[in-house]
C-alpha cells in the first residue's frame, strides 16, 4: 500500500467557467462520535489504504484549547470548488484596499458563489479580482502562498493544502488578520448558509444543531483519469468547541465515494483534539 504522509499532533471543476455545481446526492448523517483517541494516525491509515500518497491532505485546530493535527497537510491537491473561499477573501482584501464596499452586484455574486456554488459568479469574480495573477498576490497577504492559481484561468484546477486552507479560514477569525472584521463577518455569513443539500463531509461531525461556516469542492478531473477530487473546508463545532477543519481529497474512484471518505476523515480527525461534555 502507499502510504499517505506522517501525521502528528501538536498543540497551539477542472471546472468549466460556466453554470453551477450539480448538487450531490449524499448522507447528512450529523452524528458526532463521541470516542476521543491520543492520534488518529491508524484508522487514518485504515480509511486511505490502497489510494496513492497524495490522495488526502488534512488539518484541523481547536480555537477552544489551540490543540491541532495534521496529516498529509503540505500535498497539494486539486481545489475545485473549495477554491471559491480564496476567491471570495481576494474580493474582500481589494475592497478594502479601495476603501469601497461591494457593488450590489458583487454582494449578489459572492453569495451565489458561496451559497450556491455558483460557477458563473466565481468565474466573474476571478477575472474582476486579476484572476491568478490578482488570488496569488492576495494570497501571499493572507499567509495562503504554497496554493497555486491555475493560470489559464481554470479555477478548479487550482491546487492547494490543508495548510493553506487552514491559513483562510484563520484569517476569517483572528484579531490580527488581514481581513478586517466586517470582511470576516460577511464571509462567515455566507458559509453558514450554504444550500442544505451541499450541507456534508465536515458538518457531519458537528454537533447538531450547531451552525457550521462551510465550502465543499467536488470535480472530476479529466488529468487524473476522471477520478475525482472531494473537499471540505470549513468552522464546525463539537463538543461546545470551535474547530478550524481542512478535508481535502483526491483520485476518489466517485464522487459518492470521495464524499463518504471526507465525512469518514472528519469524524475521525476532530473528536481527536476535542474534549467530550461530561
Amino acid at each position: 500500500m502507499a502510504s499517505a504522509s506522517a501525521a502528528v499532533v501538536i498543540t497551539v471543476a477542472a471546472l468549466t467557467p460556466a453554470g453551477q455545481d450539480p448538487a450531490p446526492a449524499v448522507s447528512t448523517d450529523h452524528t458526532p462520535h463521541a470516542n476521543v483517541v491520543a492520534s488518529p494516525d491508524a484508522a487514518i491509515g485504515q480509511l486511505v489504504s490502497g489510494m496513492p500518497a497524495d490522495s488526502v491532505s488534512i488539518a484541523a485546530q481547536n480555537l477552544t484549547t489551540s490543540q491541532s493535527y495534521r496529516h498529509g497537510a503540505d500535498t497539494k491537491v486539486a481545489a475545485a470548488s473549495v477554491i471559491k473561499l480564496d476567491i471570495l477573501e481576494t474580493l474582500l482584501l481589494q475592497q478594502q484596499d479601495e476603501d469601497e464596499p461591494l457593488t450590489d452586484a458583487e454582494t449578489a455574486q459572492a453569495t451565489a458563489m458561496i451559497e450556491n456554488s455558483d460557477n458563473d459568479s466565481a468565474t466573474q469574480l476571478w477575472n474582476e479580482v486579476g484572476g491568478a495573477a490578482g488570488i496569488r498576490a492576495a494570497d501571499i497577504r493572507l499567509g495562503a502562498s504554497g496554493t497555486h492559481p491555475d493560470p489559464k484561468g481554470y479555477w478548479g484546477l487550482s491546487t492547494t493544502d490543508a495548510d493553506d486552507q487552514l491559513t483562510l479560514l484563520r484569517d476569517l477569525v483572528a484579531p490580527a488578520s488581514p481581513l478586517n472584521p466586517a470582511s470576516q463577518a460577511f464571509a462567515l455569513g455566507l458559509m453558514r448558509q450554504v444550500e442544505p443539500d451541499q450541507a456534508w463531509g465536515i458538518s457531519a461531525v458537528a454537533d447538531p444543531g450547531t451552525a457550521t461556516a462551510l465550502k465543499n469542492g467536488w470535480l472530476p478531473v479529466d488529468d487524473d483519469n476522471g477520478l475525482w477530487a472531494i473537499g471540505s473546508v470549513g468552522i464546525i463545532t463539537l463538543h461546545g468547541e470551535q474547530v478550524l477543519v481542512a478535508v481535502l481529497t483526491q483520485h476518489d474512484d466517485s464522487q459518492g465515494d470521495g464524499i463518504e471518505l471526507t465525512q469518514a476523515l472528519a469524524r475521525t480527525l476532530v473528536p481527536s483534539i476535542t474534549t467530550p461534555l461530561r
